[in-house]
């Protein structure tokens, strides 16, 4: 399973005659880190407790070329992942995270990853009095879609995806990431930057400023 890679194709469609299904709801909650690096590549982190595939994380990177790149763990995740954002490449490899102190440590395939957090910043003290129920539903992720778009540019908590999907993102803190370290096949990606431009995987953006966000996120299944 490790090291499997095709040319994925990102946004699936029910087979023609297929059954339809009825809408499924599904719910990941943990982390989202967006980086950017003065080599130009972006890297978008998840890191999963929760999710309907059990705890696993996976990266998206984009590189300055514009090439767009999938990390999942296992086929199941690649294929979900895949049918709900856009990339030019999937691979299947081991994605182990390390945690302490505020340094997180990435091992994903040919991604090497070490990053440092920061302070809370204003707006994550308050995404923290923000209750979990709150933040799993649509209608809160609605409402502060406007206020996101004005605040954080290129941010969106709500739109569609691929294969007919809807998604919305409950944010529950937001902290500064103030140093990192990541090497791509063995190259130096260089020191921390902005995600500029805005990485290209789905409807939204990550911040431009380079931060560790504690997010609830809920996808609704196509019916077909």
């Amino acid at each position: 399973m490790c090291g499997w890679a095709s040319r994925y194709p990102a946004r699936g469609h029910p087979e023609p005659g297929g059954a339809p299904r009825r809408r499924q709801t599904l719910r990941f909650e943990g982390w989202i880190a967006g980086l950017g690096t003065t080599s130009g590549t972006r890297v978008v982190l998840g890191h999963w407790q929760r999710s309907p595939f059990g705890p696993f994380s996976d990266v998206m990177l984009e590189r300055p070329d514009g090439e767009r790149l999938l990390l999942a763990p296992t086929r199941e995740t690649a294929q979900f992942i895949a049918g709900t954002y856009v990339f030019d490449t999937v691979r299947v490899v081991p994605v182990r995270i390390g945690v302490a102190d505020g340094v997180w440590t990435v091992a994903a395939g040919p991604l090497r990853l070490r990053f440092v957090t920061g302070r809370r910043r204003p707006l994550g003290v308050l995404l923290r009095a923000v209750p979990a129920a709150l933040a799993r539903r649509p209608a809160w992720s609605a409402l502060t879609d406007g206020p996101a778009r004005l605040l954080l540019p290129g941010v969106r908590t709500r739109g569609s995806a691929g294969a007919g999907r809807r998604e919305w993102y409950g944010a529950r803190d937001l902290r500064a990431v103030r140093a990192l370290a990541a090497s791509l096949d063995d190259t130096d990606l260089g020191a921390l930057a902005p995600v500029d431009p805005p990485v290209r995987f789905g409807f939204g953006s990550v911040p431009s400023r380079p931060s560790l966000t504690r997010v609830i996120t809920t996808v609704r299944l196509g019916a077909g």
